[in-house]
């Protein structure tokens, strides 16, 4: 099976490094193109993949084809490889930004299979989380392959499609949210004593610990949280501290406002 990237931008290379990192194709497998031919084919010769010369050849080449490109030009994409999957034939999985299943359909058929999908950015190291809606078409194995692609860089939740703007907010923007939580408990420890890389090492793997122990358990994280505050303990007292500084109030109000910048920025449908 190959799997080709029309764009090779920034998630797009995430997601085709973990890929590579997960063995889930070999570097021969996978075919790229982008409108800036230059880039592509360093980025090609760098990791051993195979390169296409138009947006058709991908699709042409390829079993699953992922488009990778931005809402402005999605629809002209969609256009020049429409010929190569009208056959319902070639999974069409898209992670541009909100472009909807139906308005995919206007234009490459009604007997198309396509994935819609909103990863981040931690399918990089196989960590990832993306959400997935797919149209009526896709089925079956067809569906399962598509999903392997990014179940074997993270994981995967079936979601309506009006519900990706929150996705968006929980899984989307989050990391850089997580990432500055970390950089906070760590600037907490130089302020004590210890070098920046021995906080960042510290915060960064209990974040890593605390999520895992989150997945795999069947308690809620206020569950997890009372194993480790001990009454009138030095936890609690921290607890205490955050939310008087109003930490759970300032990570809603960021959704809030992640949600609603993301609403206001939609790109206009594509006909």
């Amino acid at each position: 099976m190959k799997i080709g990237f029309i764009g090779v931008g920034g998630m797009a290379q995430a997601i085709i490094g973990g890929l590579l990192q997960a063995k889930t194709f070999a570097p021969t497998e996978i075919v790229v193109h982008s409108h800036r031919k230059e880039s592509y084919e360093l980025y090609a010769r760098a990791h051993g993949l195979q390169t296409a010369e138009q947006n058709s050849d991908v699709a042409d080449q390829s079993d699953l084809v992922v488009v990778a490109v931005t809402p402005n030009v999605a629809a002209s994409v969609l256009q020049e490889i429409k010929p190569q999957v009208a056959d319902g034939q070639t999974t069409v999985i898209s992670i541009v930004a909100g472009l909807s299943l139906a308005e995919m359909a206007d234009i490459l058929g009604d007997n198309v299979p396509i994935l819609r999908t909103l990863p981040n950015v931690n399918v990089e190291v196989g960590a990832g989380m993306t959400a997935v809606a797919a149209n009526a078409c896709l089925t079956g194995t067809d569906l399962d392959a598509a999903l392997r692609v990014f179940n074997t860089i993270g994981s995967t939740t079936t979601l309506a499609e009006d519900q990706f703007g929150v996705f968006s907010a929980l899984a989307g923007s989050s990391p850089a949210y997580i990432d500055f939580f970390i950089d906070s408990l760590s600037r907490a420890g130089v302020k004590y004593g210890l070098t920046k890389a021995q906080a960042t090492q510290i915060a960064a793997q209990a974040t890593l610990g605390s999520a895992k122990m989150v997945l795999e358990s069947d308690k809620i994280p206020f569950a997890l949280i009372d194993q480790v505050a001990s009454p009138g303990g030095s936890t609690v007292a921290g607890l205490l501290a955050m939310e008087e500084a109003g930490l759970m109030t300032a990570v809603v109000k960021g959704i809030d406002a992640t949600i609603k910048r993301d609403a206001g920025d939609q790109p206009k449908r594509i006909t």
